[in-house]
């Protein structure tokens, strides 16, 4: 209470009416499930515009009926709701993958939350396709990291018969070679290790044929350290790099290649080349050639690997369209990947760092791909590799410093290498039988129960989509909708008769009979809303006309209404009823058959004259007389109730006194007062006080608010009488006025 005021003045007050308040909450947001070609599984996914349902989940398909589903998302989008979208799941589809040795044909990836929980630490497969089905087979995923800082090209003889294979180790003896930093009078001795990185083989002289070695290390055969092993290090520009072209190399025999010495104990190679072997690398595509080095620097250390001591841990990572299956264009780069790291903890500096480890920054970044096992963990060409058949020297080791597991922190790590590779992603399926998109019922309905919890997704409308290959299944599917949206008691169902009730039904009284059949077991609710068919539109993307079902726009008509005029008005008629996109109605109903529609709850959607196709009804599903019989008024009520609802959260933990009751009412009425001047309700009242917040109500910590509505009525029947008089008669005399 305000202190009373002794002598003349003003008393300024506050009363904070920005705290709790009631705001009309519909969204105009409808939601589907369906078997779409593309996009997560079992994911919801909020599309805004019909550009955007194209580049997530794909073009329409002309088989099996797929391109329903997703026109019927397309028109109603055309009305200006936002739009729920969940891929479902079906039992033939699978994601397309590099598998460890064959592609395999059952990896299916549902999202993100399942590649997280199930997926990222998979070892069958390099890499998947971040969604499943066909679509992305014949993707290119190409990875390059520090495999080889020097190779030397050498011309011999019949490298292939003496089993010269990429991953061999092979032993090189020098002569006369200046040790770096020495001056040209002191000659090293000793040998070179390395690893055989290519193979060429010159079919019409054996002596021009070649092959690539990386130099991995040095063996002294100086006095003061005989047999020391030093790791070589190449840096493209330095001046001590560990050879030079102009370098006479050789061969000991027992490296088991064919020098052409004879028993010599060893030859001199002519036309040594020393190159950088990252400048040499492509990309492997099948189509075109493009060289790494004009997409990115060489990888070698990044600064979070390098400041802990650890080595070759970045690795470039690009996604192609080798083959233009995605985007019709042959070579297309869709996503390159730069300076990834192997190190498990390896962050990208910044204020806000990101995680660099590759698996995890391609989960959360890549449109394209997820990654699984770690190619360093596994035995390659590479790494590991000892003395082969050929008689390759026995004495060959491993690569010096790659013997560090891809996956661990970096800490003193030399992560292990792998090279140029490219991975084919293969075994990508579509729902059935190649190009299939028939969903089960369980599947769909799986997919639909991903609405049923309110406080997680905002929906307005349920849209029923497509209809199921049976009647029944139909049924079941439609049942389903309508029970989800009753549980939310926030949205409507929006169902649309099974298929072949209306489509190439020629005689319009076997379609009237269908349609009141199917509808027969359907649920009754005001939580529903039910149509007659059918419309006839162009597909654009397969150059055909199609019939898709009226749910999507239904539920899009219902959506204008309440963005162009209020969700309190019928939304059926000339002057809100228009639908978009209407060539022709499979089943256009004439007066008697609507009529008998209309009474079975079905609200009739007809062609009339110039206006075009209309929805010429506003009942909802609910099959006896009531207020919610029509879609006005459960309009109202949802948006009353919502708005109201939150309202009422602002009240919880408050004191249950009168302050906070008259607050609550504070609130309610204007919101009230707005929508009756604004024809949505005829009267209402709000009590709010000790006589529904007795004692025993506030001891029980409840707060209860009784308010009293009645809604205003739509028209659905006029009748007007014309009489006609004989002159000399006063229409006082006929009106009785």
């Amino acid at each position: 209470m305000a202190t009373p005021q002794l002598s003349p003045g003003v008393l300024v007050r506050e009363v904070d009416l920005t705290v709790g308040r009631a705001d009309n909450v519909l969204d105009n947001v409808g939601a589907i499930a369906a078997p779409f070609k593309s996009g997560p599984v079992e994911e919801n996914v909020l599309i805004t515009n019909q550009s955007q349902l194209l580049e997530v989940f794909g073009r329409p398909q002309s088989n099996d009926r797929h391109y329903e589903d997703w026109m019927v998302a397309s028109e109603f989008l055309s009305y200006g709701g936002a739009l729920q979208v969940v891929r479902i799941d079906g039992s033939g589809l699978k994601n397309s993958n590099a598998g460890v040795s064959v592609a395999s044909t059952s990896l299916k990836i549902k999202n993100f939350d399942d590649y997280e929980a199930n997926y990222s630490s998979a070892t069958d497969f390099f890499y998947g396709s971040r969604e499943p089905g066909e679509l992305n087979n014949n993707l290119k995923v190409c990875t390059i990291d520090n495999f080889a800082d020097q190779t030397i090209g050498i011309t011999t003889t019949n490298p292939g018969a003496s089993g010269a294979t990429v991953g061999f180790g092979v032993t090189v003896q020098l002569t006369s070679v200046a040790t770096p930093g020495a001056g040209t009078t002191t000659a090293f001795t000793g040998f070179l290790k390395g690893i055989i990185t290519g193979v060429t083989t010159d079919s019409s002289s054996q002596e021009k044929s070649s092959f690539d070695v990386k130099i991995v290390s040095r063996v002294s055969g100086m006095a003061t350290d005989a047999g020391t092993e030093y790791p070589i290090t190449y840096q493209v520009g330095d001046a001590g790099r560990s050879i030079e072209a102009s370098d006479a190399i050789t061969f000991v025999n027992n490296s088991g290649i064919n020098t052409g010495g004879g028993g010599a104990s060893h030859a001199t190679v002519s036309a040594l080349t020393a190159v950088d072997w990252y400048d040499q690398q492509t990309l492997s595509l099948t189509n075109s050639t493009v060289f790494w080095k004009n997409l990115a620097p060489r990888p070698v250390d990044n600064n979070f690997a390098s400041s802990r001591n650890a080595h070759n841990d970045a690795i470039h990572v690009a996604v192609v369209d080798d083959f233009g299956t995605v985007t019709g264009v042959q070579g297309n780069i869709l996503e390159t990947n730069f300076f990834l790291s192997k190190a498990l903890d390896a962050e990208e500096d910044g204020n806000a760092p990101i995680r660099n480890y590759y698996k995890n920054f391609l989960a959360l970044n890549s449109q394209y791909i997820f990654a699984g096992a770690n190619p360093g963990t596994t035995t390659d060409a590479v790494n590991g590799v000892s003395a082969q058949a050929g008689g390759f020297s026995s004495g060959f080791t491993k690569v010096v410093g790659g013997s560090g597991a891809w996956g661990l922190n970096a800490q003193g790590v030399t992560y292990n290498v792998l090279g140029n590779v490219s991975y084919t992603l293969l075994g990508g399926a579509d729902y059935q039988a190649s190009g299939g998109m028939a969903p089960a019922l369980g599947d769909v309905l799986t997919g639909y129960k991903l609405y049923e919890n309110k406080d997680e997704i905002s929906v307005d409308f349920l849209l029923g989509g497509a209809s199921m290959n049976d009647q029944l299944s139909s049924q079941a599917k439609a049942n389903l909708l309508i029970s989800i949206a009753e549980g939310r008691k926030d949205c409507q169902a929006v169902i649309s008769p099974h298929r072949a009730n209306v489509v190439n039904v020629s005689n319009s009284t076997t379609a009237t009979n269908n349609v009141l059949n199917f509808y027969s077991q359907i649920s009754s609710s005001s939580f529903g809303v039910l149509d007659s068919g059918y419309k006839y539109v162009f597909d654009r993307f397969n150059n055909e006309f199609r019939f898709i079902p009226l749910n999507g726009d239904v539920a899009g008509i219902m959506a204008r209404n309440n963005s162009v005029y209020l969700p309190w008005f019928s939304p059926a008629g000339q002057a809100r009823g228009t639908l978009n996109n209407v060539v022709k109605l499979a089943y256009n109903p004439n007066k008697t058959q609507r009529d008998q529609l209309y009474k079975a709850r079905i609200n009739p959607v007809i062609n009339q004259n110039a206006a075009g196709a209309i929805l010429f009804g506003d009942k909802t599903a609910l099959s006896f007389k009531s207020a919610f019989d029509r879609i006005n008024v459960r309009r109202l009520f949802l948006t009353v109730e919502q708005a109201l609802e939150n309202a009422a959260n602002d009240q919880l933990f408050e004191l249950n006194d009168s302050e906070t009751r008259s607050n609550f009412i504070n609130i309610v009425e204007p919101f009230l007062t707005d929508i009756q001047a604004q024809r949505g309700i005829e009267d209402f009242r709000v009590i709010c006080d000790e006589t529904n917040n007795t004692p025993a109500i506030v001891d029980n910590n409840e707060f209860r608010a009784d308010i009293f509505i009645q809604p205003a009525r739509s028209i659905n029947f006029v009748t007007l009488t014309f009489v006609a008089t004989r002159g000399g008669i006063s229409f006082a005399e006929v009106t009785g006025t």
